[in-house]
């Protein structure tokens, strides 16, 4: 092919300095679309077209960038990048570049020092040990319209959503995207959960970090496969009927010299100040929010995993640390906003950009804070003064139920308000109940070793438990293996313990979780109010001595569900409660059923009968029979 007529390197693939606009002032939603690496065809001065790579990177301060990789031999002289004059990306057309292809960026910071970096925009990324970033374009075909069409009008906070927690690398060892797409597919619509969470599938170098720490914030973790093929499995979801959220990190990031930290010998993602460029707990950088090009940046890469892959909601790591100036720190080792407080108002101000915009270009996604602290209004929309986010994991509530069943039944009773006492705060924000990774690690016990006694209390107080909280207001989520029981902590190292599923107490505990989401999804009392303070009402909440809690579930319509939990290992053959209305109630479920590996023994015979004597403020009662650990449901038969 004979040489271009114009200089290559000053080929840009048409990108001008008005294409980078609006990443100056953090209002570039779509960045992937212009840094990064991308196969192009231009047009020279003779009139050909020519295909090749263009490859942009923001390095502002930067003395000089090379791009080096397969295309050249790894030859870090021959193809220097030039300024694309007043935007501080540097840009080359490669013609010699095609996808598939490893690449680098050698650059000569503002220190002095050359340091060869990862692509930031990287949408493909090499397996660790390795670091080099992969020139990759799409081409798959999407089968999933009509999910995205019903996502578009959900109504989630109505919904039932019931979310299984995955360590991709850890469900079972060693299955690429592909083979998931049948076996975690079959297994979750098995379990019949409504959702799939992914702890974080950003490109991360270090496997035991659980994802945590991102090198790679628009590359799906290589190690699983390609990126066509993590459309693939969240497309295999879709069809199956099963929502994808994926946690997304944008609080803190890795200090590995190759990646974005002090990317052109300046703080340039970062604060320069350790004092708010450095993240003590994790020895992490902290994102310089009130930049525009990293809000940019940041608010591009939670649209890319929305637009390019069909996630349906993101998880936000660390909250918390985000928002707090002083969080984890010591007195006189932060530094405080213009007014002398302690809230990061630039974090404030880009959490409530990127919900606003999330939920303004995708209707129907979901975007979920972890969030440990009693800040105001997290769910509250951006207009009225929130954060806008649509959920909130409740921190509150899994710290304090699972505090009262780890103690031995007989002090339960004196412990009894902390299952009661999220109820004082419960409507205050759109809750998520987390069984998360993080209860089930680092010492903590698994969640079938954290009961005291023999296995036949440990089970049945999970299955009590796990009653109580699909029962009441909220969402659901349990981390993978908390379904069947497993007895050791998580180790990612390990996978899940797979074989005792179908021993005694953990196949009877897989068995009940999956009837638990089949009665979930088909009882609209459980899910439509959750968010409302009309869809709960205590029938007994001072029964501590009995450690028996009772309480109605409501929907829309009215209709109620009776829901009795009883955390004493003392069958109750009869206790009283108050109804909303005398009549047949159906005993819709009880969790000391013989399938799920109970006694059998403390049952209602199918119903009981609610007579017109009023009970605990409530103009009708019953009788009923409930089993020892164990839980019970009751709903009207209609007519």
């Amino acid at each position: 092919m004979d040489a271009p007529s114009v200089d290559p390197r000053t080929w840009f693939g048409g990108l001008t300095g008005r294409d980078f606009e609006g990443f100056h002032t953090g209002g570039d939603t779509e960045l992937w679309k212009r840094l990064g690496a991308h196969a192009v065809t231009v047009t020279d001065t003779d009139g050909r077209e020519r295909s090749g790579v263009r490859f942009t990177v923001w390095a502002p301060n930067a003395r000089e960038v090379r791009v080096f990789g397969d295309f050249n031999d790894w030859n870090g002289e021959s193809h220097p990048m030039e300024l694309i004059p007043g935007t501080g990306v540097w840009g080359i057309f490669v013609e010699d570049a095609h996808p598939g292809q490893v690449y680098k960026f050698k650059v000569h910071g503002a220190d002095g020092r050359w340091v060869d970096k990862a692509d930031p925009m990287a949408r493909f990324a090499q397996s660790a040990p390795e670091t080099g970033s992969i020139v990759t374009e799409s081409h798959y075909e999407w089968n999933d319209a009509d999910w995205l069409e019903r996502r578009g009008r959900a109504r989630h906070h109505a919904e039932p959503i019931s979310i299984y927690e995955i360590h991709l690398g850890g469900w079972r060892r060693g299955k690429t995207y592909v083979e998931l797409a049948d076996e975690l597919v079959e297994y979750v619509s098995w379990q019949g959960y409504t959702h799939v969470e992914f702890l974080p599938l950003a490109q991360h170098p270090y496997e035991p970090s659980w994802g945590y720490q991102v090198t790679g914030y628009f590359a799906p973790m290589s190690m699983f496969g390609t990126p066509d093929e993590f459309r693939y499995l969240i497309d295999r979801l879709h069809q199956a009927g099963i929502g994808v959220i994926m946690d997304w990190v944008p609080g803190h990031f890795p200090k590995d010299e190759w990646a974005l930290g002090r990317f052109d010998g300046t703080a340039l993602y970062e604060h320069a100040d350790p004092r708010q460029g450095e993240q003590p707990d994790w020895g992490t950088y902290v994102f310089n929010f009130g930049r525009n090009e990293v809000k940019s940046f940041l608010v591009s890469n939670a649209l890319y995993w929305i637009k390019e892959f069909h996630i349906d909601g993101l998880r936000v790591d660390a909250v918390a640390s985000m928002l707090y100036l002083d969080y984890s720190r010591e007195d006189g080792a932060w530094v405080p906003n213009m007014f002398g407080g302690r809230e990061n108002l630039e974090a404030v101000d880009f959490l409530r950009y990127v919900n606003t915009h999330l939920y303004e270009r995708e209707p129907g996604i979901m975007m979920i804070a972890e969030e440990s602290t009693s800040w105001p209004g997290v769910t509250r929309p951006v207009d009225q003064g929130g954060l806008g986010f649509g959920f909130k994991w409740n921190m509150g509530w899994m710290n304090d139920t699972l505090s009262y069943i780890q103690r031995e039944p007989v002090h339960r009773q004196y412990h009894h308000n902390d299952m009661t006492f999220a109820m004082v705060y419960s409507f205050s924000e759109n809750f998520v109940l987390p069984i998360s990774h993080d209860e089930v690690v680092h010492g903590k016990g698994s969640m079938i070793n954290k009961v005291p006694e023999d296995d036949w209390r440990k089970f049945a107080t999970l299955r009590a438990y796990y009653s109580f909280m699909w029962s009441h207001p909220g969402k659901q989520l349990v981390f993978m293996g908390c379904e069947f029981g497993q007895r050791s902590e998580f180790d990612e190292s390990k996978g899940l313990e797979w074989w005792v599923s179908d021993l005694w107490g953990h196949r009877g505990l897989q068995l009940m979780m999956r009837r638990l989401n089949e009665l979930y999804r088909q009882n609209s009392p459980l899910f439509e109010l959750d968010n409302d303070a009309a869809g709960f009402r205590w029938i007994n909440a001072d029964d501590a001595g009995g450690n028996v809690f009772s309480y109605l579930r409501f929907d829309s319509q009215g209709s109620p569900m009776a829901c009795l939990v009883n955390f004493s290992p003392v069958p109750r053959p009869v206790y009283r409660i108050g109804l909303p209305h005398d009549g047949p109630w159906r005993e819709l479920f009880n969790s000391d059923a013989m399938d799920f590996h109970g006694t059998g023994e403390w049952h209602n015979n199918g119903w009981v009968q609610a007579t017109d004597v009023p009970a605990y403020g409530l103009p009708a009662s019953a009788d009923v029979v409930v089993p020892p650990l164990g839980a019970v449901w009751l709903v009207p038969v209609r007519e």
